[in-house]
């Protein structure tokens, strides 16, 4: 599960964050999530809750926004919504889509940190 990887490298710049705020306290994590990003979301959750118990930031939520996969079609030129990968031909002409335009996005966007110690 690369999952828990991810969450450990979010969980190290969630720290980092948090000790150049001068606090130890994460309230939160703002995260984009691509849907052609090859990340299960609910196997992030569930390992964001392994990845921080018994640490600092035990209780911090991670907050997931969902980008949906969108590309630009090389023969009409226009912008389409890709469902998944497996649909990566126009839904206007059915040429196959060879610029991703969004969707594998995974940022950090934010991370909220206490202002208070304690």
């Amino acid at each position: 599960m690369h999952e828990l990887s991810i969450a450990l490298q979010i969980l190290r710049s969630a720290e980092d964050a948090a000790l150049r705020a001068g606090t130890p306290r994460v309230l939160a994590v703002h995260l984009q999530l691509g849907r052609l990003a090859g990340v299960v979301r609910e196997s992030l959750d569930f390992a964001w809750d392994v990845a921080t118990e018994g640490t600092p930031l035990a209780g911090a939520a991670l907050h997931i926004e969902d980008v949906e996969a969108r590309g630009r079609c090389a023969q009409c030129g226009r912008e389409v919504e890709l469902p998944d990968w497996r649909s990566l031909r126009c839904p206007e002409c059915a040429t196959l889509v060879v610029e991703l335009t969004a969707g594998r996005e995974l940022a950090i966007r934010a991370i909220e940190v206490a202002t208070e110690p304690g």
